[in-house]
């Protein structure tokens, strides 16, 4: 038996914990699925035998999903943020998020089936709003708030002016 994290983050899913858990261990790295709980008797949103927990880890962070039913739903106020490292890697996620059922924002956050918000954050976008050069850092950032999914070479561009 392993020892379990002092933290861990709950996501409240209506009854699919089980569905997200799995697309998110096959999309991201360092990403996996672990210990599935049943429920020993019925309670408010499921049947005794119902999935009711599962153990994940999402790029290393160490989740749990509750299928707790439909009372409540995710918002912006939380999110995942994965740093990219290029443009091919930021469309992966991106496209895996948003073409499974999710949705586009802007600014190079979406959402995923469940509801949950994903920033999808190029490494190059973070090192160029904190550019010591704030007239190249506005160019950045005024460029970034004109898009949806990031593109790298668009911000790299407005950073040269």
């Amino acid at each position: 038996m392993t020892t379990p994290a002092k933290a861990t983050i709950c996501l409240w899913y209506d009854d699919s914990a089980e569905e997200a858990a799995h697309f998110y261990a096959d999309t991201f790295p360092d990403s996996f699925v672990g210990a599935v709980q049943r429920a020993p008797g019925d309670f408010p949103s499921g049947k005794k035998g119902d999935v009711l927990t599962v153990e994940f880890t999402v790029l290393g962070i160490p989740c749990l999903g509750l299928n707790g039913g439909p009372a409540f739903t995710h918002n912006e106020a939380f999110s995942f943020q994965v740093a990219t490292t290029d443009q091919a890697e930021t469309d992966r996620y991106w496209n895996a998020i948003v073409e499974n059922g999710g949705q586009e924002s802007q600014c190079g956050w979406c959402k995923d089936k469940w509801g949950i918000s994903w920033q999808i954050t190029p490494i190059v976008l973070a090192q160029a709003i904190a550019h010591p050069d704030p007239a190249a850092a506005k160019r950045a950032f005024d460029a970034m708030m004109q898009m949806r999914k990031i593109d790298i070479a668009a911000i790299e561009a407005a950073l040269r002016g």
